[in-house]
């Protein structure tokens, strides 16, 4: 049936999600899924929405838009929602990257840039990290359209500080520069500061993470009007209805309660740092992580032979073949008792 396809099909090589397993007793640890779930008034918030269904949506999220913009101390009409941050990351490729100079992001960072750019067609150049895995700012002063950075990097997991990303945006006052801040919640600082002095700044968070809500798909941007408006006008030219009544009044719920995303972030972080300290003793080299997840390597064993290992002990972790990083293993950080399950298993392993 490959005679149908367009040329753009014929050319992508897709993004490959972390594998989703159907089989009992695995500790799973390769797609960064918060281990403790959402809030209690989540579900309470969806069942409410049940006798509903039968309606529309609100295609401007109007209730979630100001539960956000209130959050981070925004106007409502700075903020859009989308459906995960992958769609508002896919509106803005469409609406906002495609330049004639191209759109520069790291070597090594979250695979779909790479894919977006083939389908709406962005000219990109990839901007290789240093030598310890880190993006450097001065590395970004060459001509461009836009800038594309992820904080924390992933799948590095580390974190560049705000003062940095300012910097960035006054070096480029005529380019866009987006941040990708999927993981944020878990130490690194938020751009968002640093909307209301730069029209250049577009910042883009999802609640599939911190907040526990990867199976609703609710993600979100924060910038200056004139950037939600191109958001906008591509969304309303796509799907009027993006987010579902379900999913709107499930991100509401998890957003308003902050002391059960605080109680919950704090776990992660404490087992980020077990995590790392237990990994370190074992010989692994472990990047500073600001995000649920870590990155490390192990000096006398190689990453896919680990991650097969690992697999068949019950235990998943995410490895990725490619250059510079194909020693590594990315391993979501779990509750005690799965961390634990891991450490044991590596203890035998190494």
């Amino acid at each position: 049936m490959s005679r149908f396809w367009s040329s753009v099909v014929h050319t992508l090589s897709p993004y490959v999600p972390g594998e989703q397993p159907k089989l009992d007793n695995l500790v799973k640890l390769n797609t960064n899924e918060n281990p403790y779930g959402p809030s209690p008034r989540v579900p309470a918030a969806i069942a409410a929405e049940m006798d509903r269904l039968h309606l529309y949506p609100d295609p401007r999220a109007t209730g979630l838009r100001g539960t956000i913009a209130e959050r981070y101390g925004v106007a409502p009409e700075e903020v859009f929602v989308g459906n995960g941050s992958d769609e508002v990351l896919a509106h803005t490729f469409q609406g906002l990257l495609r330049h004639e100079a191209p759109l520069l992001f790291p070597d090594i960072t979250y695979s779909f840039y790479p894919v977006y750019c083939r389908v709406f067609g962005v000219r990109h150049q990839e901007v290789p990290l240093d030598a310890e895995l880190r993006v450097r700012i001065a590395d970004y002063r060459r001509p461009c359209g836009a800038i594309l950075l992820p904080n924390p990097n992933a799948p590095t997991g580390i974190g560049l500080p705000r003062d940095a990303i300012g910097a960035l945006l006054a070096e480029h006052p005529d380019q866009l520069v987006v941040i990708d801040e999927a993981y944020v919640d878990f130490g690194a600082e938020s751009a968002v500061p640093l909307v209301a002095r730069h029209d250049n700044l577009l910042v883009v968070q999802t609640l599939s993470k911190s907040r526990a809500l990867a199976g609703l798909r609710v993600g979100f941007a924060i910038g200056q009007r004139p950037l939600i408006e191109a958001l906008e006008r591509v969304k309303d030219s796509f799907n009027s209805y993006p987010v579902d009544r379900l999913a709107l009044a499930g991100a509401g719920a998890a957003l308003e309660d902050d002391a059960w995303f605080r109680e919950t972030r704090d776990r992660i972080v404490t087992n980020r740092d077990s995590l790392t300290g237990a990994l370190t003793d074992l010989g692994f080299e472990v990047l500073p992580s600001l995000a649920n997840f870590v990155f490390a390597r192990h000096s006398g064993l190689g990453g896919a032979h680990l991650a097969s290992q690992l697999r068949q002990h019950g235990v998943l972790v995410r490895h990725f073949p490619k250059p510079r990083i194909d020693a590594f293993l990315r391993i979501t950080v779990g509750t005690d008792d799965q961390c634990g399950r891991l450490i044991d298993v590596m203890r035998r392993l190494v």
